[in-house]
């Protein structure tokens, strides 16, 4: 028995696959493509599958992970690499298959790029209000937790933050938290910045990767 890391992306039309729907779209595919899986024993088996961090839905993911242990290691992961691929929708692309080398626990900063394209007015107009809203001491939102919503100020959360301008559209990369511990989903900065501008616009979310504290790959 080994445990292997499956990395993949989520675009297009599969931004759209709840979590759920993503466990249910992978079990099938590791089953169609007859990856020899590890079963718990016991009076109810099941397959080892998890996920590192789930996909918020509608956002895309560019390298996702997953872990499943398999009963053998007779079989090589580039196998399982182009296994899964021919069991796969197109949305979902398997790119590499590796070792696990960090807890999904450890997890604790995702990087992500916002694309905003402006419905009315202009992208220089929307950067304009986008960096004034950035530039405030305080950027508070509502975050909903286990005990319910919670009032936070996430200015203190965002880093790295770079701004451009890029085919009708601002496009800004940042790192934000992410994890078991504590998360901020970029829907909130945006959400919040939304409620202060007259500017209507589209977002679409890309998540790029995931880091440990020390800003490691998660890998």
């Amino acid at each position: 028995m080994k445990t292997v890391r499956i990395w993949f992306k989520k675009t297009g039309a599969a931004r759209f696959i709840s979590h759920l729907d993503l466990n249910r779209c992978m079990a099938r595919a590791v089953h169609m493509a007859k990856i020899p899986l590890w079963y718990t024993q016991g009076f109810n088996p099941h397959a080892f599958i998890t996920f590192a961090l789930p996909l918020s839905l509608g956002m895309t993911g560019e390298r996702e992970s997953m872990d499943m242990k398999i009963d053998e290691t007779k079989i090589t992961n580039e196998e399982i690499l182009f296994r899964l691929n021919k069991a796969l929708p197109g949305d979902l692309r398997v790119f590499a298959v590796t070792e696990p080398k960090l807890k999904p626990g450890k997890i604790a900063f995702a990087s992500y790029t916002l694309c905003m394209e402006p419905e009315t007015g202009s992208v220089c107009q929307l950067r304009k209000e986008w960096e004034q809203f950035l530039s405030q001491e305080k950027i508070i939102t509502e975050k909903k937790s286990k005990s319910g919503m919670l009032t936070i100020d996430i200015k203190p959360d965002i880093r790295d933050m770079q701004i451009r301008e890029e085919n009708g559209k601002l496009v800004s990369d940042c790192i934000l938290p992410a994890g078991s511990e504590y998360n901020v989903n970029p829907s909130l900065l945006v959400e919040a910045f939304r409620k202060e501008t007259d500017q209507d616009f589209y977002c679409e979310y890309i998540r790029h990767g995931l880091y440990d504290a020390s800003m490691r790959n998660f890998e």
